[in-house]
């Protein structure tokens, strides 16, 4: 017996379909009756970009700070200019249903804004930058 899923993976939707294995013997045995067709490969489903605002960047100049993990940006704590201490929280990222603050490493001035609140960040991207 085919079962259609629809699955998502990395923010990509996938039509699948999956022939159940143990099924009674009496489907068995009409399956094996019929001719077998392949099923065809399964193709992303095109899901919409969610539209974040612009970032606001600075000069650019510094340390950037990461996004140690993919998510998405729930809130952006700094602007450009400002000045943080170290450990200062700078941005909340979503993780797996939980939110995570990304903080300072250490003190300095945010010289761009990278990230945008509600976009998707993957594993490296930077989110702000410090000098």
């Amino acid at each position: 017996m085919l079962r259609k899923f629809r699955i998502k993976i990395n923010e990509k939707e996938y039509m699948v379909e999956m022939e159940e294995f143990g099924a009674p013997a009496v489907a068995a045995a009409a399956a094996q009756a019929a001719p077998v067709q392949a099923a065809p490969v399964a193709a992303p489903v095109a899901a919409a970009a969610p539209v974040a605002p612009a970032p606001v960047v600075g000069s650019g100049e510094g340390e950037p700070i990461t996004a140690p993990m993919p998510g998405k940006i729930l809130d952006i704590k700094v602007n450009v200019g400002d000045v943080v201490t170290e450990n200062q929280v700078l941005a909340v990222l979503e993780a797996m249903k939980l939110e995570n603050e990304i903080v300072a490493p250490r003190a300095g001035t945010i010289t761009a804004v990278v990230a945008t609140k509600g976009a998707p960040i993957d594993v490296g991207q930077t989110i702000v930058i410090i000098q």
